[in-house]
């Protein structure tokens, strides 16, 4: 695809956000569309940063494997041996692999088969949710939607759980186990988990059309990233992030990450280990979608070549992303 092209697409769906395309870390095209922050007119340029959604939900799991290679976990831990008698719905034979690849059948707190809006106010007391611990009474109470392993059921409390076990299984908070063992060690020093009620001022306001005005996401999401996304990051790091995954920075077995392990016909894809993957090629994915976010990113390892749409709005990325992407 040709710049103009992008920037033909941008101007005529209003794109707010940022596209980059990069080959073994060259930069083939990059440029920054639309506002960040709306009230003060502040542009958005390549080095903003972008709540990325569902698109963490890779780090979450990347943080898991992890702490299985050092042992402090398998994917065939239940569940309810870091749990104990917390979340009594979930039943016992649910293991870390189950939830790791959406398998696992446990009720969903944020129920994207539900029949609710991605802009609807669904979550409760967001500003209330800055830990992970924060989340049980979200999570609680909700009944099985199928026996563990029947089947493929995208799940995001299942990657809240997982960062429950990841916690309980380390020692140590989720926010640090994904800084240290992703975020240093794959170089992506402009990646954090920022709260949205106090974002910086090189981070972008995420927009949503409500009742005939545009206003920001502060309300529909939690007030800090947990297990099943939300992280804010840069385009630079996305790229940075794939390079370090595929040369063995951040777990050892890339291999055993990018298997497919479930195919998702409705989506015209496969699913790895918190991971999407093309349904044909060794294409992988990162895609995340909510309120007042979007973002895709594809990395084919064979080619080396990154491309990343970004969006500080509900729909704005997928028009690009969808000429860009196989």
């Amino acid at each position: 695809m040709r710049p103009e092209d992008i920037d033909t697409i941008a101007e005529e769906t209003g794109f707010s956000g940022v596209v980059r395309i990069d080959r073994s870390g060259q930069v083939e095209f990059g440029k920054a569309y639309g506002l960040a922050h709306r009230a003060h007119r502040i542009p958005n340029t390549l080095d903003t940063r972008f709540g990325m959604a569902s698109g963490s939900k890779g780090f979450t799991a990347l943080a898991v494997l992890s702490l299985i290679e050092d042992g402090a976990l398998k994917l065939d831990t239940t569940a309810r041996s870091l749990l104990g008698g917390d979340l009594p719905q979930i039943a016992d034979d649910v293991t870390v692999e189950h939830l790791l690849t959406h398998t696992s059948g446990i009720g969903d707190y944020l129920d994207e088969e539900a029949d609710t809006e991605i802009t609807d106010y669904v979550i409760g007391a967001a500003h209330e949710l800055t830990s992970t611990e924060a989340f049980l009474p979200l999570l609680d109470g909700r009944p099985t939607k199928f026996a563990a392993g029947e089947r493929f059921g995208y799940c995001n409390g299942g990657f809240v759980v997982l960062a429950l076990l990841a916690e309980r299984a380390g020692g140590i908070g989720y926010h640090d186990l994904v800084r240290e063992r992703v975020l240093l060690p794959a170089g992506m020093t402009s990646t954090e988990f920022l709260r949205s009620d106090e974002l910086p001022a090189d981070a972008a306001v995420g927009y949503l059309p409500l009742d005939g005005v545009d206003r920001s996401n502060v309300f529909h999401l939690p007030v800090l990233a947990s297990g099943d996304g939300g992280i804010h990051t840069t385009v630079e790091d996305v790229s940075a992030f794939w390079r370090a995954l595929f040369a063995g920075n951040i777990v050892d077995r890339v291999d055993e990450v990018v298997r497919p392990r479930r195919d998702v016909p409705e989506e015209s894809m496969r699913y790895g280990l918190g991971l999407w993957l093309h349904e044909k090629t060794d294409t992988v994915f990162l895609i995340g979608y909510d309120a007042g976010v979007s973002f895709k990113s594809a990395h084919d390892p064979h080619t080396h070549t990154t491309r990343t749409v970004i969006s500080n709005t509900t729909p704005g990325a997928w028009p690009i992303a969808r000429a860009l992407m196989p």
